[in-house]
């Protein structure tokens, strides 16, 4: 899921099941399960399932 007003910059890779909070920029990869938040994203949250 990527919230409204997200951008996602460059050759990003985003993995399975992850949410990108709105008004977020991504910079780099984000791994699986995981949420990320921030300008730029400076806070990732993975969750274990």
């Amino acid at each position: 899921m990527i919230g409204a007003g997200s951008k996602v910059l460059g050759p990003i890779k985003i993995g399975n099941n992850v949410k990108i909070g709105a008004g977020a920029v991504v910079l780099h990869d984000i791994e699986k399960n995981s949420t990320a938040v921030g300008v730029p994203v400076d806070r990732v949250i993975k969750k274990t399932i």
